[in-house]
């Protein structure tokens, strides 16, 4: 399956001279990226909640008002290391001139969930001690899986198909211990065995594809697409 000609990215929407197109492509870009971006600044910078919270608004509005993602080049590295680029650029700035920055909460690209980031990283042991290059790349995976996980969600409630997900939610996505067989999910659930089976089965191929759209979106060209494939899913797409 070849990279879709006809479909922009996120990135080539948010590159756009359209402004509408542009924020339209940056929304979706921070729908991926807010989490590492609070987080990076709340372990790597020490901000405060609140700091981190103004900051991650303000970054995406910047990246949007100063038009930074025209200078990105895929080819001489990955959206998520030139994002980091230009944030450490942004907090240094921002200390340099000791916090002159406007901050971006009542001009917000999308609502984005402080609260939840905090509560994640509460929930991790030893967060604090963590290293900020692998705190931010796990977290990018964590996103791009979120992402797809909502989007398939969604999928599934417009189709009149919530059994699917609920079978695939509570087998797969559930950190529930000890994992419950299929025979106790089936009769939880009041449906057959086989029924489980298939409905795993289902979604399992469309979470693939979900998340392999979601990983298109924030790439520009096929060989971005598959690097972006293999460090996620560990596949060479077909």
């Amino acid at each position: 399956m070849g990279f879709p000609p006809t479909r922009w990215s996120a990135i080539v929407a948010a590159q756009s001279g359209e402004a509408e197109q542009r924020r339209l492509g940056l929304s979706r870009i921070a729908e991926t990226y807010w989490r590492p971006v609070y987080k990076l600044l709340r372990l790597k910078w020490g901000k405060s909640h609140d700091e981190a919270g103004d900051l991650t608004q303000e970054f995406f509005v910047r990246v949007l008002e100063d038009d930074l993602l025209e200078s990105y080049d895929p080819a001489k590295g990955r959206l998520r290391t030139f994002l980091r680029a230009c944030l450490d650029a942004l907090v240094m700035n921002d200390e340099r001139d000791r916090g002159r920055l406007k901050r971006g909460g009542d001009r917000a690209i999308v609502p984005l969930d402080f609260e939840l980031a905090e509560r994640e990283l509460a929930a991790v042991p030893g967060a604090p001690s963590q290293d900020p290059d692998a705190m931010f790349e796990a977290e990018w995976v964590r996103s791009v899986f979120g992402v797809a996980l909502a989007r398939f969600h969604e999928e599934c409630a417009r189709s009149g198909r919530g059994h699917v997900f609920e079978v695939f939610e509570r087998y797969d996505v559930s950190d529930a211990d000890p994992r419950p067989t299929y025979a106790s999910l089936a009769g939880e659930l009041g449906i057959k065995v086989t029924d489980v089976t298939n409905h795993l089965a289902a979604a399992r191929r469309e979470m693939r594809r979900i998340t392999l759209d979601t990983l298109r979106d924030m790439t520009v060209s096929e060989d971005e697409f598959r690097r972006e494939a293999r460090t996620l899913l560990g596949i060479e797409p077909a």
